[in-house]
């Protein structure tokens, strides 16, 4: 097995998953509570990654990370090399590739947060950053740990934006898949096949995990009591509001 290919793809999969959460974590909330007309169009560019071939996707981006850019020219004049063919390129192009298995997830817990828990946080004098870290996000902890292993999960087994974007370098941009393939064109199956039961089995408990978390998300929301009788709206701030002066009382 190709060690150095297997650690290159885990510290790829780290950085995006840590690049995602703190950036997308906002993005999805956002997209799960704004009333913007045009938010469709943003959803539909979250969503495009999955739908583009990779090798599409990985070709605009090589453009757009290439000498000839704005972004490359920049990056090499204040680094001193090339952003395309190495581990940041190939890092920038992870994040952008696995934004949608990030964000969706996000998006769909935050959307189940019960608006009028938020509503009441805010009637009470809470911020906006305290009412998200103290309600939203502890109320989507299923949504967000499934989104944070299918970031950790997708890069692992990524290879046409990776050999795009980031081509065969050894030690630097070479990953488990692109390894695979290596050891298939030198007719070393075994080493193909010893890799690929690594990726097989770490997909199969990425997706055995997500599927655990939900069902016991699932099965919590049916068994809650119904709260379909509680004020919404001004009439839940209002409630609020009586309640406080009640106890002041």
């Amino acid at each position: 097995m190709d060690f150095e290919a297997v650690w290159v793809s885990v510290q790829l999969a780290w950085c995006t998953t840590v690049i995602l959460f703190v950036f997308g974590l906002p993005l999805a909330y956002w997209l799960a509570v704004t009333r913007w007309r045009l938010k469709f169009l943003l959803e539909a560019i979250v969503v495009l990654p999955m739908i583009l071939p990779p090798t599409v996707l990985g070709f605009y981006i090589l453009i757009a990370v290439g000498p000839l850019s704005p972004l490359g020219r920049t990056y090499e004049a204040v680094v001193g090399r090339s952003l395309a063919f190495s581990f940041q390129g190939l890092l920038l192009a992870s994040v952008l590739y696995s934004l949608p298995f990030a964000v969706r997830p996000f998006t769909a817990a935050f959307a189940g947060v019960d608006r009028r828990l938020v509503e009441a946080s805010w009637c009470l004098g809470v911020s906006r950053l305290r009412t998200f870290f103290r309600i939203a996000f502890p109320l989507s902890w299923a949504g967000i740990l499934t989104g944070v292993i299918l970031s950790f999960a997708h890069p692992l087994g990524e290879f046409g934006v990776n050999l795009m974007v980031g081509g065969n370098i050894a030690g630097v941009t070479r990953t488990v898949s692109i390894s695979i393939y290596d050891d298939v064109q030198a007719v070393n199956y075994s080493q193909a096949a010893m890799t690929s039961l690594v990726l097989l089995a770490s997909s199969f408990l990425a997706l055995s995990v997500t599927q655990l978390v939900n069902r016991k998300t699932l099965s919590a929301m049916t068994t809650r009591p119904d709260r379909t009788a509680l004020p919404t709206g001004a009439n839940w701030c209002s409630s609020i509001r009586r309640a406080r002066r009640r106890r002041l009382r």
